[in-house]
Parts: C-alpha cells; sequence; structure tokens
C-alpha cells in the first residue's frame, strides 16, 4: 500500500490534531528506521495506521476484544491501551493488512513487550518522541535516539512508568516486562 491511499484511509479515523500526530509519527519512524536498518516501508505503514483505533467508542473496543481472545487483563487497565491491539486487529480486518511485523508494531505500541522487534522499538519510539510531543523527559529521550535506540527505548519506559506511579495508576504487565527485556538486552550488549 502506498503512503497516500494510507494517509487517506487512516485521515477519515482521527481527528486533526491526531492526524498531525501520525504525520509525525512516520516521519520519526522513517528516520530511526533508514538509521538503525529497519524496514522503512514497514516502519512507515505501521505508524500511519498505529492510531487507528484510537477515537473508536470504548464499548466497540472492549467487545472486540472479547471476541478475539486478547489479553482480557487489558480491560482492568486504562482504556488508553486498548486502541493498539484493536487497531491492530482493525487494519488487519479493515484495511486488509496481513503482515505480522506491521501488525505486531501497532499492537504493541502503548504497552511494549518483551524481547521486542526493531520494528516494534520504531514505532513504540516515533510515537513517543515524533516533534509535536512536548513533555517533561522527552527532550531526553530525542536525544538518545540519536545515538541508541535501546537506551532511548528504555528511557521512554522508565518516563511512562513513573508518570504512571505518580498518578497512581496500575502499570500493565506488558510494560514492566518491556523495561526488564531492555535492562537485560543493554546490559547484554555492554558485557
Amino acid at each position: 500500500m502506498e503512503r497516500q491511499e494510507a494517509l487517506t484511509i487512516v485521515k477519515k479515523q482521527l481527528t486533526e490534531h491526531r492526524y498531525q500526530h501520525t504525520i509525525g509519527v512516520m516521519e520519526t519512524a522513517i528516520k530511526l528506521a533508514e538509521q538503525y536498518g529497519a524496514d522503512v516501508k514497514k516502519a512507515e505503514l505501521a505508524a500511519i495506521f498505529h492510531d487507528y483505533a484510537k477515537y473508536r467508542p470504548k464499548e466497540e473496543m472492549k467487545q472486540i476484544i472479547l471476541e478475539q481472545n486478547m489479553p482480557s487483563d487489558l480491560l482492568a487497565y486504562n482504556a488508553e491501551l486498548w486502541h493498539a491491539p484493536v487497531g491492530a486487529y482493525l487494519v488487519k480486518t479493515e484495511v486488509g493488512i496481513e503482515d505480522e511485523d506491521i501488525l505486531n508494531a501497532i499492537r504493541y505500541h502503548t504497552s511494549g513487550r518483551a524481547n521486542m522487534t526493531l520494528l516494534e522499538k520504531i514505532i513504540y519510539l516515533a510515537d513517543y518522541i515524533e516533534p509535536g510531543r512536548i513533555f517533561p523527559g522527552v527532550e531526553e529521550v530525542r536525544d538518545l535516539a540519536k545515538h541508541d535506540l535501546n537506551r532511548a527505548l528504555t528511557k521512554a519506559v522508565q518516563n511512562t512508568i513513573q508518570f504512571l506511579l505518580k498518578k497512581d495508576q496500575p502499570v500493565y504487565p506488558d510494560t514492566i516486562h518491556t523495561y526488564n527485556s531492555l535492562i537485560m538486552e543493554i546490559k547484554g550488549e555492554s558485557q
């Protein structure tokens, strides 16, 4: 699928603000893919569709999670997590993208997971650092991303966990697994 066709499809699903965010994620994902040797076309498509389900009604997302046997523990956590796995499902069924690399990058862009693939890391990080994002800690992660993908991702996950803890919010287990996996990967690189 070509970029313009994908953007046309996704634009119908998003607010103008979220569409601009998506463009920023796409451009950032392409740069990161080129820098770190990932498939640029897959990064482009995963970035374009990463928020495809963002504005679906919560009840619809809940039904899809239950009907498609997605991890039901998702429902016990913040609904912000739901659009990622639901988005992967809808991108496959409504848009027709069947590439599992792309679908997994969409599926795990909010929670992460242990042993993330290069493409999954790039989409997670591109979503976090795209130029429209302005919040404490984002500049440090942007700087790290210029030199070390794993350290940038680790800092992004740390920031996310700390943000949730400060708000007395539960941390989804996959996010903890992401952090632990990245720390082990970094330690393995430095030995």
